[in-house]
Order: C-alpha cells, then structure tokens, then sequence
C-alpha cells in the first residue's frame, strides 16, 4: 500500500515549477519586492475571478478578517455571530478587535452555521454575521443574508477554505459586505507562505482597508488611523498569480476526487458521508465525514491510527469547538449548548484530499477504512 499524505504540494509544484521559477525571477530582477506591479496585477485578478469591484491583498486570511472588522468599526460592546465550529482565527479576530464572540450551531449534514439558529441570537448589540464557508462548501447564504438585511448587520464570510465556492452561482466572497481569504500553503489557492485577501464593492471599505493594512496611512509618513503593518509581498502575489490560473481545473480535480469516494465509500456501514446543499458548490479544501456511534472521539481515533499505522494520512477538523475553549471559558457556554457542534467534534475525520490525488490512492483509503471500522 503506498504512503497517501493529507495533501502534496510537491505534485503541485513540480507541475508548475517553470512557472514559478519565471514568475519568482521576474521579481527578484525587478528588485520590487513589496507592493508594486505584482501585487495590484494580482489584487486585480483575484477580484476578477471572484466577480468583485474590488481586492486588498494582505498577509494572511486572519489578517483579512481583522482588517474587515476595523474597517467597519466593529470594536467594545459589539457583537458577532459566527461559528464554534471553525479555526481559532474566525473568533480570534473579534476578541482582538474588543468584540464579543457570538457562537450558534451549524448544521451537521453541511458543517456550515445553522440560519435556523441566526434569529434568536441577534441582540441589539450585533452588529455582524461571519459565516464560515467550511471545508470548501458555501454557507446558506440566501437566509443568513436575508435575515442580516433585516436586522441591519454587516456580512462577513470567511472564505478561507473555499475560493471558487458558489452559492446559487454567485462567488463567495462577493455576496456580503466583505470577503476574507486566506491564501495559507494547504488551501485550494496556496502561496508559499503567508497570504490573505479582503474582496468587497463597497469603495469606502476598500479605502479604509488599504489605509490600515498599512500601517494607517495613504502615503509618505503622514498617519490618519492607528494600522498594522499587512502587506502582501511581491514574491507571494507572483506565485498566486501564476497559481490563480490554475484554479479551476484544480477544483475540478476536487470534485471529480470527492466524487469518487462518495461511490467507493457509500456502501461502507459506520460512516456518515459529507452533503453539499443543493444550492451550494463546494470546492473540497476537505473531504470530511464522520464516524457513527462515537459520543466521546475514542472510536474516530483509533481508526485514524488505524489509518496512519497504514501510512494513510487524516485530519481531524476540529476535536473542540471554540464554544468550548479553555480561552472562550469566560463567556460561559457549558457542554450541551451548540449540541451538533460538539457532536461532529468526536466523529470528523478528513481524508486525503489533493487535486492529484488518484483512484488508485483512494482505493487505497477505501480499504484502509473499511479494516479500521470492522476491527473498532
């Protein structure tokens, strides 16, 4: 049985590599190393693709989320609700704006929030939705952008995880008021390093978010806000613009692989298998299903050791949601509140998802699965 890593980025690399060389060359030559042709030739492209006036290139999706909450003036004794069940960064970026997180439930069949559970958690110190569009499928956009018109809150997606998703055909990231993006190396549309985007049509958000991601000012060394230092370099925006032409066919490759394991998996008893909504594109940043009869995560993890004494790489996103991180304690949710939250902690496992990835190797993780569930 050969090695199946997570994901290869050496496959896509060698696939590319001319490119890249060529692109990274130019800009070493050119001796533009921040900002310049490289950046707004790619800030312009990337907008393009996703169907927006504009796009703010920063240093990381984390940034992208803490720019957007700033330029909107999100800060002490606001709220925002957003998901438990997501990375760290989703919440983090509220408390380090001085928000208040708000977590709701999702949905378990889409991970995605729960528009369901949106309404009753509006108070009139809301001032915003964050919708996380997980493991590359777009959230219910349609509600939860109906009820935020009503209730006069920002929308925010987090794209992190899902550039070239779609909700009714329309681009994530171009719904709301402002999408984020993180162009960390795993991710669909990976730099090789650090880098993030912001995307909006709103012309005052783009200029506010310009100002702060440098250091708050327009120019010069005249300063009008307090910002933060977040440029996107010239090497970084080189490499994602070679990269963004790719993109597409990349996804494809996703889908036609996840594609594949819902046939090789469907008759496999013990597991539950992901669902895209019917309005919904996901673009598989993850392949993630769940493992049944599992209320403490001791099953889901013997077979993803089962798994690894294979040297079949999985991923578990994620074992705790935030509701209940040691570092959330203070807002006093107990266990029991977001209850499909904390179910699809003990039961996720994420399987090897590339757009390399081969019917050979996912057979492979096919028959590794079924040994580990028959033996657990």
């Amino acid at each position: 049985m050969p090695k199946i890593p997570p994901l290869d980025l050496e496959r896509q690399f060698t696939a590319i590599q001319p490119e890249i060389s060529a692109a990274v060359a130019s800009v070493l030559a050119s001796g533009n190393y921040v900002g310049g042709a490289a950046v707004s030739d790619f800030e312009q492209q990337f907008a393009q693709y996703v169907g927006t006036d504009h796009c703010i290139a920063c240093n990381s999706g984390t940034d992208a989320l803490y720019l957007a909450l700033r330029a909107l003036q999100i800060g002490p004794g606001d709220e925002v609700i957003t998901s438990p069940f997501t990375f760290i960064a989703t919440a983090e970026v509220i408390s380090r704006v001085g928000a208040t997180p708000v977590f709701i439930d999702i949905d378990p069949n889409t991970f995605n929030l729960d528009p369901e559970k949106l309404e009753a958690a509006i108070t009139p110190r809301s001032r915003a939705i964050i919708p996380v569009h997980l493991f590359g499928q777009a959230a219910a956009m349609g509600c939860l952008q109906a009820i935020a018109t009503d209730h006069n809150l920002y929308v925010i997606e987090d794209c992190a995880q899902a550039v070239g998703a779609t909700w009714k055909d329309q681009a994530v990231g171009g719904i709301g008021h402002v999408g984020c993006f993180s162009f960390y190396p795993t991710k669909n549309l990976g730099a090789c390093g650090d880098g993030g985007a912001v995307t909006t049509n709103d012309p005052e958000i783009e200029a506010q978010i310009r100002l702060l991601r440098d250091h708050g000012r327009r120019g010069g060394y005249t300063y009008e806000t307090v910002g933060v230092n977040s440029r996107l370099d010239s090497l970084q925006a080189a490499i994602l613009s070679v990269k963004l032409r790719y993109l597409n066919r990349w996804n494809q490759q996703r889908q036609a692989a996840a594609e594949r394991y819902d046939q090789l998996l469907q008759h496999i008893p013990g597991i539950v298998l992901p669902k895209v909504a019917p309005e919904a594109t996901s673009v598989w940043n993850q392949y993630t299903l769940r493992i049944t009869c599992n209320k403490s995560g001791e099953r889901r993890d013997l077979i993803r050791q089962y798994l690894s004494n294979l040297e079949i790489a999985s991923m578990v996103y994620y074992p705790l949601p935030l509701h209940l991180q040691p570092v959330y304690t203070a807002l006093g949710y107990q266990p029991g509140r977001l209850p499909h939250s904390e179910q699809v902690a003990h039961e996720v496992l994420s399987l090897p998802m590339f757009p390399e990835l081969t019917t050979i190797e996912q057979e492979c993780v096919r028959d590794g699965l079924k040994e580990a569930l028959a033996g657990t």
